[in-house]
């Protein structure tokens, strides 16, 4: 139990007591604790120092949507408030998603200062209301790095580009926040050669990067698949001789993993004097997800001999890496005894791990069987799994049970009907696949067509059936034709071992 101390050996609590608790509260957990507070404050009458009350109202407002109720009744009850309550108050409901309270709020403030302009400014940028935040914008007194990074991150995390970048080279002043957030939302679409000249121009004025800039960076490139930007990143952290912290060096590894670079990425992990728990999974997950299963169950030992206890993202790792490998007993024994001996509780992503695992191998109806004996709920990605297990192996009558099934979770998922689709076309079953196209067309319901992407000369290229948007497309249909015609002339059978 937490226990309020007396301060200097006093058998009351004072309003230091009080106060010096309210770092440690954060999250729904602490709600009690935040109310016992309280509770002594009224007690002991406390609210004559408004530092009191206003670091109440911050930590209520940490303890999630039932706390900030709790803040704006003793907001409201406050017979008496300085701009740090207001704040406190709008801050508080903008973290709970409750914008159009704190707006109301704001908008009642007597006397604002810059932090309250950049918290609602936030609220917005972060909600992706970019026309209120940016009628905001232009009607603030002032405004300072903050205001101008919270902008050029809201339009980038909307996906509009060329507003961050017209309000990013309108900045006054640049420290590396905005920087960071412009060359990372560049990475993030994979618009690699403006992120990598923003980065060259960044180097140039004289900003160093730290260890967020650096993180952020090559996270955007590990999403994105952006290797070239991230060999750039790597490349200029060498030349600086940047000396690298485990979170660095777990960006790092991360991002060649997952960019499909594995010797890059081993390079890094060995390279390490010193990891964690973070270090060993991203390398294992890269392993696994690129095919290399047995290197990865490899890792896996190792990785205990070096006394480190797996999580429930290690054996998601190992599990995928049983899946990709092909290994299905191995599999079903780590997932068996995961619980005894790892001390962990399989979860849903375990669980999905496994129905992929089984039906890639072939085994649905342990797959299914599976499905139905989960402590939890199956969710549409466990259908779904399921579902592609069945068209992988023309399962045409558990196919339709999977998809009644998923029709519950997603009834308004094209992919779902697709798949089905395609199954009884592979089973000669002309008349079910008429059906499903109709009863697609009467619900609305339409594919989105795939894409796939390729990073060529340090751009990004993606691709979509029957796309004619790339500037090439011409050339590149040309040439898919002509390899058509090619295979056709060696008498090409595709082979697929299951």
């Amino acid at each position: 139990m937490h226990q309020l101390k007396s301060n200097k050996g006093s058998s009351r609590p004072n309003n230091q007591t009080v106060s010096s608790h309210r770092p440690a509260c954060n999250g729904q957990a602490w709600l009690p604790l935040v109310q016992m507070i309280h509770s002594h404050v009224e007690k002991c009458g406390f609210f004559g120092d408004l530092f009191v009350p206003n670091s109440l109202i911050d930590s209520y407002s940490k303890c999630g949507s039932l706390g900030v109720k709790s803040a704006m009744k003793l907001f409201v009850a406050m017979d008496e408030k300085d701009i740090v309550s207001w704040n406190s108050m709008i801050g508080g409901l903008v973290k709970a998603g409750d914008l159009s309270s704190a707006r109301k709020l704001f908008d009642e403030m007597p006397v604002r200062d810059m932090v309250s302009w950049n918290t609602i400014l936030d609220g917005y940028a972060k909600a992706g209301e970019m026309n209120e935040a940016f009628e905001l914008f232009h009607k603030m007194p002032g405004r300072n790095v903050i205001s101008w990074s919270t902008m050029v991150s809201g339009y980038s995390k909307a996906g509009d580009m060329e507003m961050a970048k017209l309000l990013f080279d309108k900045m006054p002043v640049k420290n590396i926040v905005p920087w960071t957030i412009i060359i990372s939302g560049f990475a993030e679409k994979g618009l690699v050669k403006e992120a990598a000249k923003l980065y060259d121009q960044m180097e140039v004025t004289g900003l160093r990067p730290d260890d967020g800039t650096l993180i952020s960076i090559l996270a955007a490139c590990a999403e994105s698949g952006s290797l070239g930007l991230g060999k750039r990143v790597h490349a200029s952290i060498k030349r600086a001789r940047f000396k690298c912290t485990i979170n660095v060096s777990n960006a790092l590894v991360d991002m060649y993993a997952k960019c499909g670079s594995i010797d890059n990425a081993l390079s890094v992990f060995n390279g390490m004097y010193k990891r964690d728990l973070v270090t060993w999974n991203c390398m294992l997950q890269g392993l696994a997800m690129h095919g290399h299963g047995k290197q990865a169950l490899e890792l896996f030992s190792r990785m205990q001999q070096e006394g480190f206890k797996p999580d429930k993202v290690t054996l998601i790792g190992v599990l995928c890496a049983c899946t990709h490998a092909g290994f299905v007993d191995e599999g079903l024994c780590y997932f068996n005894t995961m619980e005894r001996d790892y001390g962990i509780v399989p979860h849903i992503e375990h669980y999905g791990c496994m129905i992929d695992l089984l039906g890639r191998g072939g085994r649905l109806k342990e797959a299914f069987r599976l499905v139905q004996n989960m402590p939890m709920q199956p969710n549409a990605v466990i259908w779904g799994t399921l579902l592609g297990a069945c068209r992988l192996h023309n399962a045409v009558a558990l196919a339709e049970l999977v998809q009644d099934r998923l029709v519950t979770h997603e009834p308004s998922e094209p992919g779902n009907y697709s798949m089905l689709s395609n199954i009884f076309a592979a089973a000669g079953d002309w008349n079910s696949v008429a059906n499903m196209r109709l009863q697609m067309k009467s619900t609305g319901v339409q594919k989105a067509s795939g894409a796939s992407s390729i990073e060529l000369d340090n751009e990004v290229h993606e691709f979509t059936v029957f796309d004619k948007s790339h500037p090439n497309s011409d050339t590149i249909y040309q040439m898919i034709d002509k390899l058509g015609h090619d295979l056709k002339q060696v008498d090409y059978v595709l082979q697929i071992d299951y």
